[in-house]
């Protein structure tokens, strides 16, 4: 496993983003600058220049048309993704912690900062009216006087808003009238993180207070909890697996009086169902800030480190059915030549839990033919991601 180093920042990354074809990735920095990458060899594309202060977040529409950056300099920037063309500047009181468009590209929401006297307001602008954008004056702006959104994103269909607050509140804030549809409090500390899954079904946020949480994105209702002994900055959930990766580690005002064993800066696989952890990945000397799944869920991202699993063998794979999570493979293979992706937990390699997990799965076929034995659907994917790896690098 060779990991794609991207170098474009000078300060630490605060949020990384793919746009929904997975050719392009978007990254932003505490150094002012928005950059955009191509993800399949991570040359830098370009830049998206005129902030003055540290850039916290970052978004792009359905079709990749245009790029929707906030930034502490108390500005939140409309871009043309092709030529970097500032579109609209939308000043605010306050720095714009959170922003995204909505699944049409149509309405964008941002919130901001409750600092310098200024309460928290989450602004919602409708792109296909000129003059809110001329005036600067949003259709709507909910004001949180309570606690500050730390993390937003849309909900199914545009209708609402899921936010999570610095007291480990999750609201849903209506995109037509702003009043709170539901309510949810199942973190104790700030929450940090919240990203969606593909289908939009659910929403996995990280917090710090050194869990990850999953939640049913209609209803808030708490379906899983991943715990670990560390603050946890970023989770994705993966779009083909029962896959949750998280990142964090130390709080990073601590990382220079602590070693990289101790600090913990692994990056953490979780099985999605059974809430057992079954890899780590290394490599990283402080916390990570940020983490996201590539959109066909075959590669992920660390602040702005990409991953890529690529198996060496020469031989085409075997038909033998692997009782190992897909993400461990290559790890598990120690007889072939292959880069070791993932160090397997003591759990995945000692207890059963991987074995009954087939038994409780439901069962697939990997082919028509009815005399071959059923498969879990994990196993299924182990054996299908095998043989695209073994095309890749025969091309």
């Amino acid at each position: 496993m060779k990991p794609i180093l991207l170098q474009g920042h000078e300060r630490s990354i605060t949020q990384i983003k793919y746009n929904r074809e997975g050719d392009l990735l978007f990254s932003v920095a505490k150094d002012t600058v928005a950059n955009v990458w191509y993800s399949v060899n991570g040359e830098r594309l370009g830049t998206y220049n005129g902030h003055t202060g540290a850039v916290w977040c970052v978004d792009c529409d359905w079709d990749t048309k245009n790029v929707l950056t906030g930034s502490a300099d108390n500005s939140c920037r409309l871009w043309d993704c092709e030529t970097g063309k500032q579109l609209a500047l939308l000043n605010t009181n306050s720095a714009v912690r959170t922003c995204g468009f909505d699944f049409s590209g149509n309405i964008i929401m941002f919130s901001t900062d409750k600092q310098m006297g200024y309460q928290c307001f989450l602004n919602f602008f409708d792109l296909r009216d000129p003059q809110q954008m001329e005036d600067n004056n949003p259709y709507l702006s909910v004001p949180c006087s309570e606690c500050k959104i730390t993390s937003a994103v849309w909900g199914p269909l545009g209708e609402f808003v899921i936010a999570g607050h610095e007291n480990g509140e999750i609201n849903q804030f209506s995109a037509k009238s702003g009043e709170i549809l539901k309510k949810a409090k199942e973190h104790t500390r700030q929450i940090n993180d919240i990203q969606s899954s593909v289908d939009l079904t659910m929403v996995i946020t990280a917090s710090k207070d050194n869990t990850s949480k999953l939640f049913d994105s209609n209803s808030l209702d708490h379906i899983k909890t991943f715990r670990t002994d560390r603050p946890v900055n970023s989770a994705a959930i993966s779009p083909i697996m029962d896959h949750v990766v998280m990142g964090g580690g130390q709080e990073a005002m601590d990382v220079t009086t602590t070693s990289t064993r101790i600090g913990k800066f692994e990056a953490r696989f979780f099985h999605a169902a059974y809430e057992e952890e079954f890899g780590r990945v290394k490599g990283h000397f402080g916390p990570i800030n940020c983490v996201a799944f590539h959109p066909d869920g075959k590669r992920y991202k660390l602040i702005l480190i990409i991953f890529l699993k690529i198996q060496k063998n020469k031989s085409q794979p075997s038909n033998k059915l692997l009782d190992v999570p897909v993400a461990t493979v290559t790890a598990v293979e120690e007889k072939t030549d292959t880069y070791e992706f993932i160090t397997l937990t003591h759990t995945t390699l000692t207890l059963s839990w991987r074995r009954n997990q087939a038994t409780h799965s439901a069962n697939i076929r990997l082919n028509p033919d009815p005399s071959k034995e059923n498969i879990t659907r994990l196993q299924c994917f182990v054996l299908n991601y095998n043989y695209k790896l073994f095309n890749i690098c025969q091309q």
